[in-house]
């Protein structure tokens, strides 16, 4: 478990990180989202004790990271958003050197080599040069080099960054599947890969936590009214705009019209379902009816709405 509470950090006069609070629980995937420069990483940096906070605390499984540092690296595996090869080395060495750093030698070694490889599915360039591998395979190198330990928590740092769709198709599945038996905790600032990953979404926006929950919690506190659009034959302006005197409960938004089809918009809430009632006066009206498409919220939307003024540069 990682217990976050009022976590700061400023570089100078710059406020990186403002007073965030959060847990993660054994066994949750958590995607931290954010706009480029949202404080992402410095978050991250801290959490695995690389920067030390300005104010505020990090426990991992009830240890504080300023006191207890190498205790909890050790149950940390970490992939930074810069993945650290040495791409001179071969695949095997490199875990080797990593491997030895942790004082893991001997069979011990062997055996985690033979995890990470058959878990990161390494078998095909285990004896190749870093450089001459695929950009999706150097994420799964790091992957490798953040497990060698077997550690209890993985924090990823954009894993995703930089890959093709079938790569990350890839990354995502390893990642689930690491899920099943640690905690996880990966950011990025594409939505669609947090939403396709994780159990939950934190969102920052310039170094403040701006919302947290299940994709669903979030679409349930966010969802404002709902817009529908319509397509029709002919629909009069006077029909359209009398719509709301007969049907209180929709707001008419527009009326374009183009080569004999009419496109309008209409608004209203989302406990208040108005599309029979439009479909009867539109046949009271004689207009034939192309396409009604309601549009609800999504979490694209709710994102671009909680980061819409950016956020900082750290």
């Amino acid at each position: 478990m990682i217990k976050v509470t009022d976590l700061s950090k400023n570089y100078g006069p710059v406020e990186a990180v403002k007073s965030i609070s959060f847990d993660i629980q054994d066994g949750e995937i958590v995607g931290f989202l954010g706009a480029n420069g949202a404080g992402k990483t410095t978050t991250l940096k801290m959490m695995t004790g690389y920067l030390v906070p300005t104010e505020g605390t990090i426990e991992v499984n009830d240890m504080n990271i300023i006191d207890h540092t190498h205790e909890i690296q050790k149950q940390i595996g970490y992939l930074p958003e810069l993945n650290p090869l040495y791409t001179e080395m071969r695949v095997y060495e490199y875990l080797e050197f990593l491997a030895g750093i942790r004082k893991i030698s001997g069979r011990a070694f062997k055996d985690a080599l033979a995890r990470v490889v058959e878990r990161c599915g390494l078998n095909g360039v285990v004896h190749k040069t870093i450089s001459d591998c695929s950009k999706g395979y150097k994420q799964r190198i790091g992957l490798a080099a953040a497990m060698i330990h077997d550690p209890k928590i993985l924090i990823l740092d954009e894993p995703v960054t930089g890959l093709d769709p079938n790569q990350i198709v890839e990354i995502r599945s390893l990642i689930k599947s690491l899920g099943k038996e640690k905690l996880v905790f990966m950011s990025s600032h594409i939505l669609q890969e947090i939403q396709a990953t994780v159990d939950r979404i934190i969102i920052i926006n310039q170094g403040e936590i701006v919302a947290n929950g299940t994709s669903d919690e979030l679409m349930s506190n966010f969802m404002g009214n709902i817009i529908l659009n319509m397509e029709v034959k002919g629909a009069a302006k006077e029909s359209v705009e009398h719509i709301q005197a007969k049907l209180p409960s929709v707001k008419f938004i527009s009326l374009d019209e183009t080569n004999d089809v009419q496109s309008i918009q209409f608004e209203y809430g989302k406990d208040k379902d108005p599309r029979e009632d439009l479909f009867k006066y539109a046949v009271e009206n004689n207009w034939s009816i192309l396409k009604m498409n309601p549009h609800t919220t999504n979490l694209e939307d709710i994102f671009r709405n909680l980061t819409t003024e950016g956020g900082s540069n750290a």
